[in-house]
């Protein structure tokens, strides 16, 4: 369960009272210095594997790695359901070569833990707590932390990986079903649809299926088109593995997969990428550019190198770990004017 407000308040009450405990944030990175400047320049095209939350051992001890880009802020801090969303207890350190990374290893935390960023800007201005960028899953609307999760699985589908690249060739005859799994499925599951779906398509002569966005997202009227989790397919079917079943399954019935991939533009909720660490991080600073005024959202500012490595990393992530054969990528417009 996510915080209440009784427990936001009296946390909050602690800290202006100088009650506060000792962080018990072990020190720790997964980046190296090539690491950064790949990000920063807008290059590391597999960040899904430095930043946002991941299941290690240090010193035989488990626990889990958290890594979140906070530049403007003055302390952030991981708040969860494994400190009772204490915002003292786990405060990130600052890495010390300007990227404005905070990372650090919290001992025992669990797969299924439920967490959040608590952050606060520079001269305590602003603070939100803010579900993970990078995290792997999402609570299931309404609500909206981000959930520690391993995404380990035993794929079944190697002879189609072996000849995707013709499968997908611009040679081979293709034919897209366009699908909306939450209305095809009627609240069937993934691995339920994935079943069903592979047969149909299959009999009715398709090649491909087309799925749209099924990255998290809060608002269900939009259809997917208003993303919030870059890096976790929603939570509403099942758990990333169940996603990973009906891709599997399609696959081995020789149909393959892209998935509408929204780049373009993202909600303006208050747990999500919006102001994110009390500045227009992810989107631009200007207003005139910032503002999609069809869905009223937010624009990705696509001059800073880490915005660019955020979202080529979450295109790729759906290549790599879900074994998607390709994306549709939505609304172009809003990029280019």
């Amino acid at each position: 369960m996510a915080p209440s407000e009784a427990q936001r308040e009296d946390t909050a009450l602690q800290h202006r009272l100088g009650v506060l405990t000792v962080s018990r944030v072990r020190r720790l990175s997964l980046l190296t210095d090539f690491d950064v400047w790949l990000f920063r320049s807008g290059r590391h095209f597999r960040l899904y594997e430095k930043l946002g939350s991941h299941l290690v051992k240090v010193d035989g001890v488990p626990g889990v790695y958290f890594a979140v880009w906070a530049p403007n802020a003055e302390r952030v801090s991981v708040v969860g359901d494994f400190n009772n969303w204490n915002a003292d207890e786990h405060v990130l350190v600052r890495r010390e070569d300007g990227s404005g990374v905070w990372e650090g290893f919290v001992e025992h935390v669990e797969a299924g833990s439920l967490y959040k960023y608590r952050i606060v800007s520079h001269g305590g201005g602003y603070a939100a707590e803010k579900g993970d960028p990078f995290a792997f899953r999402w609570e299931e609307p309404p609500g909206n932390a981000s959930i520690v999760w391993d995404l380990s699985y035993k794929w079944g589908d190697e002879l189609w990986m072996k000849r995707r690249s013709e499968k997908n060739s611009l040679k081979a005859p293709i034919s897209v079903y366009e699908v909306h799994l939450g209305s095809w499925g009627r609240g069937s599951s993934y691995v339920e649809v994935g079943e069903e779906l592979a047969r149909y398509v299959a009999e009715m002569g398709f090649t491909h299926v087309e799925f749209l966005p099924l990255m998290e997202h809060a608002f269900y009227g939009s259809w997917g088109y208003l993303t919030t989790g870059y890096f976790a397919p929603t939570n509403r079917y099942g758990a990333p593995q169940d996603f990973m079943r009906m891709v599997d399954v399609l696959h081995q019935s020789n149909v393959g997969v892209f998935l509408d991939w929204v780049p373009s533009h993202f909600p303006t909720d208050s747990f999500g990428l919006a102001y994110f660490d009390g500045s227009h991080l992810y989107e631009y600073d200007d207003q005139r550019m910032r503002v999609q005024p069809d869905w009223n959202s937010y624009v990705f500012d696509y001059r800073k190198g880490e915005v660019v490595s955020f979202l080529v990393s979450s295109a790729l992530f759906w290549l790599d770990k879900y074994h998607v054969d390709g994306l549709r990528v939505d609304a172009v417009s809003s990029m280019l004017y």
